[in-house]
């Protein structure tokens, strides 16, 4: 069986001894970092894969590499009524974890000082993995992937991270300059830290890697200074590397978790108007070579960021755009649970009353590109969403009252006219996956 080398595995655990991570403030709470939320439900992926919506009680998830455990926090509040289990290489960062979930008053976690390679020990199976800023350490990735595999269930989902190494070129670069100063020979401390920081300060400002890697912030930040010019272990990988590594752990991909931000036609100037070479391949072209051409075209994103799961375990669903009648019949609509808050709310009401556009993208931009607005009465029907899930005849009973006439002809709203607005409003507002919609059974 492959193992680690201990070595470099315990340059690893000393790094983070000497710097848990993340440094953020025990009181600091995530309840309103609404993306987070969003991304860290796992109402969202079990979505995107099954087109079901999924009940988050009494699932079980884990936080591999937890660190300091702000993302177990997330985890938690993003998951209500689940129990999260978190796993690190350090004993600070563990008992900095369980005292942040005892002060926010989450009672129901877990944290053991334990390897990623080691979760068998734990005697569980686990609906959720997240593995964030932390599969990049290993020195073959797929160790790390099969550990998380052998315990998640059948069902079960994995986000997980990689540096990108396109994105990353010249932080890697700078980890070389300072491995050939030997400021990486040991675990890098406070010395090491001042040395890198004043190593760049005084390069010439129009040197390339200064322009690519330095600015102001890095002047106080000695997290930022060791996650990026000192990371011992720190590698990054392409997308067929990806690809390649779940295919050779028998895991599916599922999404990648900024989804839409990953939108090859985005990249040209006219989307519905492609060069004509790749307006007829496109269709053919997978979603792993859709995803390299991005990366070599545009590398923004500093993490390939996913999701996976077992392979042929996700359910069979016919997309929303296909849907005969008989289907919208059977239509349950859900607004996102990460949406259903006093505060957006609140906000639509304020919108309803005042006739002013609601900014349903406000508080979750990931989805789409551009800001997405609905007019104050067509966003009113989406109000009973906020008491539970709803029927598409409710909501076309609701529109009728709502708009009863033709604002042209002045004559009664048909119910098949009234049933085409709100499939086409529902439709827009589900490709963003602001409302989930599912057949009834």
């Amino acid at each position: 069986m492959y193992k680690q080398n201990p070595e470099l595995v315990e340059k690893i655990r000393q790094q983070f001894k000497t710097a848990p991570y993340p440094r953020i403030d025990l009181e600091t709470t995530p309840k309103n970092y609404w993306e987070a939320l969003y991304l860290h439900s796992i109402v969202t992926p079990y979505y995107l894969r099954n087109q079901k919506v999924i009940s988050t009680e009494e699932k079980v998830i884990l936080d591999a590499g937890c660190g300091t455990g702000y993302k177990s926090l997330i985890l938690a509040l993003a998951n209500p009524g689940a129990k999260i289990v978190g796993i690190d290489l350090s004993e600070e960062a563990i008992d900095l974890a369980r005292k942040r979930l005892e002060y926010h008053e989450i009672d129901q976690s877990a944290f053991h000082v334990l390897s990623i390679e080691e979760v068998g020990q734990l005697g569980q199976e686990f609906d959720y993995i997240n593995v964030d800023d932390v599969l990049y350490l290993f020195e073959d990735i797929t160790v790390g992937l099969n550990a998380l595999k052998s315990v998640l269930k059948p069902q079960g989902i994995i986000r997980a991270n990689l540096h990108s190494e396109l994105q990353r070129t010249s932080y890697f670069r700078v980890q070389k300059v300072f491995k050939i100063m030997g400021l990486m020979d040991e675990v890098p401390g406070e010395l090491e830290i001042e040395i890198a920081r004043d190593t760049m300060r005084n390069l010439k400002d129009d040197v390339v890697l200064k322009t690519k890697t330095w600015s102001l912030d890095l002047e106080q930040d000695d997290e930022r200074v060791l996650m990026n010019y000192l990371f011992v272990g720190d590698k990054g990988y392409t997308i067929p590397e990806l690809f390649a590594a779940l295919r050779k752990t028998n895991l599916q991909f599922i999404s990648m978790l900024n989804w839409r931000h990953w939108e090859l036609t985005d990249l040209f100037k006219k989307p519905d108007d492609l060069p004509t070479f790749l307006a007829l391949s496109l269709p053919e072209t997978s979603p792993e070579e859709q995803l390299h051409l991005f990366e070599l075209l545009h590398p923004i994103h500093r993490l390939l960021d996913f999701w996976c799961g077992h392979t042929d375990n996700g359910e069979l669903f016919t997309p929303i755009a296909q849907w005969t009648e008989s289907d919208w019949q059977q239509a349950q609509v859900h607004l996102h649970p990460q949406l259903r808050t006093p505060e957006v709310k609140a906000h639509l009401l304020e919108s309803i009353s005042s006739h002013q556009s609601f900014e349903i993208s406000r508080y979750v931009p990931l989805p789409t590109t551009v800001p997405i607005f609905l007019e104050s009465h067509l966003a009113a029907c989406l109000l009973p969403l906020w008491d539970g899930v709803q029927s598409l005849s409710s909501l076309v009973q609701l529109w009728q009252k709502l708009r009863p006439l033709d604002p042209i002809t002045l004559e009664s709203v048909s119910d098949e006219m009234a049933a085409s607005d709100i499939k086409t409003l529902l439709m827009r507002l589900e490709s963003l996956l602001y409302v989930l919609l599912e057949r009834s059974v």
